[in-house]
């Protein structure tokens, strides 16, 4: 986004003295320090020029945040190109730029304003204090802000944003990044986060004004602005009241005497999956203590996903254990993600992957629909969405059901806005998922949703109770009847785009110029889809269905023996992930070779195309 500071020319007399000699970082050093009004940013740049680290300088002040998968997300600190203060308030007056110019009403139909509990005490920054920059800016331009009194779950904003008819909305979180993180993640008045073109005209915009605005240091305007409305109680009260519509077996949960262990890995998830269940006419589920309460520091985990698996719910497994728990749910801290766990008849604990739970919901959600829905409703009006590196089992149940299933670029804002299009056409849409544990369980919230999917696999677990099975003989049970999917998904630590590049790059020119991979080890490929590019062996084109993402790197790979495989960059942190699945047909279940082949094609890919040793390539930590 841009180079060194901004466009327009400095008055050489007020550059600070300690000139680093290259005009441009001159220029962004003296913008920065004339601009920044928090004295922890300021002085951590003031810093590094005494030091004469000129280099970290230009890493920090001559790049800029771009929008990635969750809109923009960095590292807190000072920087053109980190989460701070002043680029929180860039971001905003740029937003407020484009908002302007597309909607008439777009001061009096509002703006929404959500946040989480992270912080950083060392930049002086915090997700409350970034909220209320961003609440400042619009309110100083008159515009009407929906502020949020305390940290909400980031599906509060888009469900807010549609509830309230505002023009659009801003999530301040990092979700489940390490806690140096802070994030920036805008919804449009559809409720579904912003896409192309949005992005990059409101990066125009930033780019078009840089320069704090008079009245947009001010977070007093929060508190102080007739134009400020909280509506917290609002929004929570119609949420729980909307989820009851997903809600299909109450008097069973009343009854239930299955018990629940519930945390919300230091982050926002507690209170709100507590009315959750409240709702859905549970007892409220047992919170882990250790990890109820906000923690910015994230001090019981070594990190806040619980997408790592049973090594980050070691406290929850032990408590529900203690409390002879069965089942397990865990909210990543901004509670937009659910990881699940269920105690085997062994006493091992299993860990749902995103994409078993997902074979789950699927299940779920159509029987529900199929036993509730009315005499004349058509089954093929009915919808189901998967990001195209997810599992294809929604894939499998819709053929065999007879309902659609579609598929959609990673990242959720892209099946938001096509679940929305879908829903003004008069469809319906039953649920969505990305295999990265985020879930969408009915359309109040056009975006993944912690809280809702926690209260709905309590849900099923207790209808399954009740017909003598648990969560993971089920998920046999769907395999066996549409046939098994055997997924798996990991990621290697890549902190050099140059090498990740160059990764890519080899894999379209493998046998010379222009030329993907006939084969990987003794695989052959059946065909290639490069969405960086457009391209798709597969179609007589030759061109991708899926929209062209040049800003990312991914490729797909359909293997002769049925495997799909993708490797791709992340959009969020410094990773090459890889996803790869084994589709095989109903009656096809001899899981264990199917298993061992995959596991066979996984070492082959990561060998011949990913080469970890030779790119220096950290494997994630077990």
């Amino acid at each position: 986004m841009g180079d060194c500071g901004a466009p327009g020319d400095v008055n050489s007399n007020v550059l600070v003295a300690g000139s680093t000699g290259d005009a441009q970082l001159d220029k962004a050093v003296w913008q920065w320090l004339s601009w920044d009004k928090n004295q922890k940013t300021k002085e951590q740049i003031e810093s590094l020029l005494q030091d004469g680290k000129h280099k970290e300088l230009r890493d920090r002040l001559c790049c800029r945040l771009t929008f990635g998968t969750a809109g923009l997300r960095s590292a807190m600190g000072a920087g053109f190109c980190y989460i701070n203060d002043l680029t929180v308030i860039q971001s905003t007056q740029g937003i407020y730029k484009y908002l302007e110019r597309n909607f008439s009403d777009f001061k009096q139909r509002g703006f929404v304003v959500g946040y989480d509990t992270r912080g950083q005490v060392t930049s002086n920054c915090s997700s409350k204090k970034l909220a209320k920059l961003t609440a400042a800016v619009l309110l100083a331009k008159d515009v009407l802000v929906y502020f949020f009194s305390t940290y909400v779950p980031t599906p509060f904003v888009p469900y807010a944003v549609q509830q309230l008819g505002a023009v659009a909305g801003v999530m301040i979180t990092a979700s489940h990044n390490r806690k140096e993180d802070n994030g920036y993640k805008v919804y449009w008045e559809n409720g579904a986060q912003i896409t192309s073109p949005h992005d990059k005209e409101i990066i125009k915009c930033i780019e078009e004004c840089v320069e704090p605005w008079n009245g947009s240091w001010n977070e007093n305007l929060v508190d102080t602005s007739p134009l400020r409305q909280d509506p917290l109680k609002k929004i929570c009260d119609s949420y729980m009241e909307d989820l009851t519509k997903i809600c299909y077996h109450r008097e069973l949960n009343v009854q239930t005497s299955l018990k629940f262990v519930h945390t919300s890995f230091h982050g926002v998830g507690h209170d709100y999956v507590q009315l959750a269940f409240k709702a859905f006419g549970f007892q409220p589920p047992i919170p882990v203590p250790e990890q109820k309460d906000p923690d910015p520091d994230f001090s019981t985990v070594k990190c806040p996903n619980p997408e790592e698996g049973e090594s980050v719910l070691e406290l929850s497994l032990r408590l529900a254990e203690k409390e002879d728990a069965r089942v397990v749910v865990a909210t990543d801290p901004d509670a937009d993600r659910l990881a699940v766990a269920e105690q085997q008849e062994n006493g091992s604990w299993k860990v749902f992957t995103g994409n078993e739970l997902a074979a789950l919901f699927g299940w779920w959600m159509f029987s529900c629909w199929k036993e509730s829905c009315s005499q004349d409703a058509d089954v093929r009006n009915v919808y189901m969405l998967a990001t195209t590196v997810s599992s294809k089992i929604l894939r499998a149940i819709a053929l065999k059901e007879g309902f659609h299933f579609e598929e959609t670029l990673p990242g959720f804002k892209w099946i938001g806005s096509r679940v929305k299009n879908l829903l003004d056409n008069g469809k319906e849409v039953l649920f969505a998922f990305e295999e990265s544990i985020g879930f969408m369980c009915g359309t109040s919230v056009l975006d993944k949703d912690g809280v809702s999917a926690a209260v709905v696999i309590a849900e099923m677990a207790t209808y399954l109770q009740g017909q003598g099975l648990t969560l993971a003989q089920k998920l046999v049970d769907i395999y066996e009847t549409y046939g098994y999917h055997i997924s798996k998904t990991s990621y290697f630590l890549c902190y050099d785009p140059a090498t990740i590049k160059r990764i890519f790059e080899r894999l379209r020119n493998f046998d010379g110029p222009q030329s993907y991979p006939q084969c990987c080890g003794i695989y052959n490929i059946l065909h290639v889809r490069d969405i960086t590019t457009g391209y798709d062996s597969s179609q007589l084109n030759k061109k991708s269905v899926l929209p062209v993402s040049k800003s990312s790197q991914m490729i797909t790979f359909t293997f002769q023996n049925g495997c799909v495989a993708t490797l791709r960059t992340s959009g969020t942190e410094p990773k090459i992930k890889y996803y790869a699945e084994m589709c095989a047909v109903p009656g096809h279940s001899d899981r264990s070779v199917l298993e061992e082949e995959l596991q066979k094609l996984i070492e082959a890919l990561i060998e011949n195309f990913l080469e970890p040793d030779k790119n220096g390539l950290t494997w994630r930590s077990a």
